[in-house]
């Protein structure tokens, strides 16, 4: 997986976690992504090192204002696509499968495009 994609499946989880549990701790996020905890560990410490999440004394996770900023992206791009797919005829655990992948490759633009579009529909 590249860094970049690694990177926001991240941030998207922590923000996603967080919606539902303000103390979230890194063995969260490994159960969440069926990760190993050694991984999530590693990953979670590179978030910190760029900024985007804080690690309090007693283990909690929490974003960061830039961290916060690119997760809600992130998580726009992912429910956007998904409804969609939806709505375009796909069973919503396909939809999401594959809007994981397609979130990571999608220019700004296209997605601005599909952003406009899902308004119509």
């Amino acid at each position: 997986m590249k860094v970049r994609e690694s990177e926001e499946t991240y941030l998207e989880t922590i923000f996603v976690l967080k919606k539902a549990n303000a103390h979230l701790h890194a063995v969260d996020i490994a159960n969440e992504l069926g990760y190993s905890k050694p991984s999530v560990s590693r990953a979670v410490n590179l978030l910190r090192d760029r900024g985007y999440i804080t690690i309090d004394a007693s283990g909690h996770i929490s974003l960061t204002p830039e961290g916060e900023a690119r997760a809600n992206d992130i998580y726009e791009r992912h429910s956007v696509i998904t409804e969609l797919l939806v709505h375009m005829g796909a069973d919503r655990t396909l939809a999401e499968d594959n809007a994981c992948r397609i979130e990571h490759v999608i220019s700004p633009e296209m997605f601005e495009i599909l952003k406009a579009y899902k308004k119509t529909v």
